[in-house]
């Protein structure tokens, strides 16, 4: 596949297809606070914010088109489901619009599969109550092939909206490979999201070709000035006047 290119893409389709990440755990809060402002100027899907920090996001995103999202069980999955749903509905209630949750990865490593995809049904049943949709990272780094296939299809089953590479802080992140897997273990309706290691253009437009449709990022300004200067070089490319 060759991929995208910015004449595949307008703004919006790139900008709405970022999840700007603000998850490092040394962050402070005016580092936070400019962080959710860049992502309202560049007009991206989403802030991701850490738990603590949604009410403020939820403050600073108000009247705008960026939403909040948050995580839950974040970054090792191991909380009790009964964690993660009090964890849930604290981050809807401080004004999260998105949960991106960490399954429980030894869980699925020991064949639970049951208790994986009850766990992601609960957290799927408090957020579509608060009109929220979910992401299921699997932390493929720790995974083998069946068992990120088993990820994704439990995530489908429990109701999920999206499943989800990494959380970025595991050894790996993102790979062609994995995305290229994860989108065909689930249905169309469910959407797939990369994380961890998509930090250029090209490699946002690379994702995008097999079939990704949100990545978390930290070099948003980074790429979306990227995608500026290749689109005015374009449009400037095909309007100058030729020479006789």
């Amino acid at each position: 596949m060759n991929g995208f290119t910015v004449d595949d893409l307008s703004y919006r389709d790139v900008a709405k297809s970022i999840d700007h990440s603000l998850l490092r755990p040394e962050l402070d809060l005016d580092f936070v606070a400019d962080g959710v402002e860049l992502a309202v100027r560049y007009d991206v899907a989403s802030a991701t914010v850490r738990p603590a920090d949604v009410a403020l996001a939820a403050e600073l995103v108000a009247g705008t088109g960026v939403l909040v999202s948050t995580v839950v069980g974040f970054p090792h999955g191991s909380s009790t489901t009964a964690a993660k749903v009090f964890e849930a509905e604290r981050a809807l209630a401080d004004g999260a619009h998105e949960l991106d949750m960490v399954l429980n990865i030894g869980r699925l490593r020991s064949g639970r599969d049951d208790e994986v995809r009850a766990e992601i049904a609960a957290i799927v049943g408090v957020a579509v109550a608060a009109g929220a949709i979910v992401k299921v990272i699997l932390e493929n780094a720790y995974l083998d092939d069946e068992q990120k296939i088993r990820g994704c299809r439990l995530a489908e089953a429990a109701g999920a909206h999206f499943v989800k590479t990494s959380t970025g802080f595991a050894p790996g992140g993102a790979t062609i490979e994995d995305l290229k897997l994860m989108r065909a273990s689930v249905s169309p309706k469910v959407q797939v999201k990369a994380a961890g290691g998509v930090r250029t253009l090209d490699a946002l437009l690379e994702v995008m070709s097999v079939g990704v449709t949100r990545v978390g990022a930290t070099a948003t300004e980074t790429i979306l000035e990227d995608f500026k200067a290749r689109a005015r070089t374009r449009h400037e490319a095909h309007t100058a006047p030729r020479g006789g």
